[in-house]
């Protein structure tokens, strides 16, 4: 049975919550209670929800108990990137480098899943993108730019692209890189943000693709301001 073969090679209780997944979902019960039913001592458990927890698998809460969540990649690649970030900054280029296939790759079959919903949300992030531009002083559009990409490819069902792709934008957060303030490349950057979503909003693909690569080369022209890198 793949349960017994999960729990053979990870834990226990990693073949308990594919069991919950698989019959609707929930919460688990104690520790105490789930101790005996599996027959594995409580600190070994609480190793293994730790373990759990972190690969955001479950949820817990003192008071609320233990839940299961939804599959999700990404926290398993953020850890992981986290790591490999933190031996060498430059593992975060490598993966940018990789980020930026990832979109290419989806480009197409991405766009032409996006509904008029999605459309109308593309051009209020491209608003309100703006007019944190035009403040003074300027305001960074970061959670707009992370929305937007996203936004792009929230169409696919693919846990494994979503979390690679939103791995990049946590790090991207953590360090540093949506703090940079240099105006004429942000608004270069959105000038052709603009133009990718009123491409996809026109149906127009082929059009959109071209200018997400003309996108893409701004990167080698953004200016390095100290740990600010190449990053868009």
């Amino acid at each position: 049975m793949m349960i017994h073969r999960i729990e053979s090679r990870s834990s226990q209780l990693l073949g308990y919550l594919v069991h919950i997944m698989k019959n609707g979902g929930g919460r688990i019960p104690p520790l105490t209670e789930l101790s005996s039913e599996l027959g594995v001592s409580v600190a070994s458990l609480r190793e293994q929800l730790e373990l759990a927890r972190r690969l955001g698998y479950v949820e817990v809460h003192p008071r609320k108990g233990i839940r299961v969540l939804p599959y999700s990649f990404t926290p398993a690649v953020k850890q992981s990137l986290s790591y490999a970030v933190a031996i060498n900054a430059e593992n975060f280029e490598k993966y940018a480098n990789l980020r930026n296939h990832i979109e290419k790759a989806y480009w197409f079959e991405a766009a032409s899943l996006l509904l008029p919903e999605d459309h109308e949300r593309l051009r209020a992030l491209i608003v309100r993108a703006e007019e944190k531009l035009h403040t003074r002083p300027i305001q960074i559009p970061h959670q707009e730019h992370r929305e937007l990409h996203l936004s792009i490819y929230s169409r696919l069902g693919n846990p494994f692209v979503i979390g690679l792709l939103e791995a990049y934008w946590d790090i991207y957060e953590i360090v540093g890189l949506n703090l940079y303030a240099d105006l004429s490349y942000l608004q270069s950057v959105w000038q052709s943000h603009r133009k990718m979503v009123e491409c996809i909003c026109t149906g127009d693909f082929e059009a959109g693709y071209s200018v997400f690569m003309t996108h893409t080369n701004l990167l080698s022209k953004r200016p390095v301001n100290g740990a600010n890198q190449k990053f868009e």
